[in-house]
């Protein structure tokens, strides 16, 4: 959805801004007097209408990525809960209009996946990409906020593991792995790993089949 409204985003406002034009010549008229509750109605769906937008959209958005993961997945098939998948080849403008894919870049490769931490948190792993950049970004679904990111501008390159908990987890985080508290338990998760070139290819997907998700074992 999001897709088709950013392509036809400017025709979509043109038909949109021709019928008030044509509704606002019909009342004109009939009348004067027929603009006033025209200009209420306005008036009312907009001081309802765009709070409502704010607070459901990004939470449609979200929902619509969460059942494209776990029912279509990114070109490997749906993808289970609390596992993520990495594409094995970089995103292209001829990719399926169901795919996630369709709206990624050339140069990097991606990684999916739905987190739902009701039953414990989650160890992330990411392997030491030696420079290469990369990052994986969660985000709750209750606001579509992006809450933390792990990778090369936040937390670097080395080999790492970060426990990610929900809300009413009250352990303890292990020695040598980071914390990444979320706002709820069920996460969107994106990941990105750059590829150079075609012949880089390889390193940068087996580098990205690395980033993995295990539970911890309290």
């Amino acid at each position: 959805m999001n897709r088709l409204i950013l392509k036809y985003a400017y025709p979509l406002t043109a038909v949109i801004l021709v019928i008030f034009a044509w509704v606002v010549y019909q009342r004109a008229s009939q009348g004067w007097s027929q603009i006033v509750p025209l200009g209420v109605a306005a008036v009312i769906v907009w001081v309802l209408g765009a709070p409502a937008f704010i607070y459901f959209w990004p939470r449609m958005t979200v929902s619509g990525y969460k059942r494209a993961i776990l029912k279509n997945g990114i070109g490997g098939g749906p993808i289970p809960v609390n596992t993520l998948y990495a594409a094995p080849t970089t995103s292209s403008p001829s990719a399926s209009v169901g795919s996630l894919l369709a709206t990624g870049t050339s140069d990097l490769l991606y990684i999916a996946g739905w987190l739902d931490l009701s039953k414990g948190p989650q160890i992330l792993h990411v392997p030491d990409t030696a420079g290469r950049y990369y990052s994986v970004q969660f985000t709750s679904p209750s606001d579509s906020a992006n809450f933390a990111y792990v990778g090369k501008r936040t937390t670097g390159t080395k080999a790492g593991d970060f426990v990610l908990s929900g809300p009413r987890w009250k352990g303890r985080v292990p020695n040598g792995m980071a914390a990444i508290p979320s706002p709820s338990d069920s996460v969107l998760v994106i990941g990105r790993v750059f590829v150079a070139s075609e012949s880089d290819l390889p390193a940068a997907y087996a580098l990205a089949k690395q980033i993995q998700f295990a539970p911890l074992n309290e």
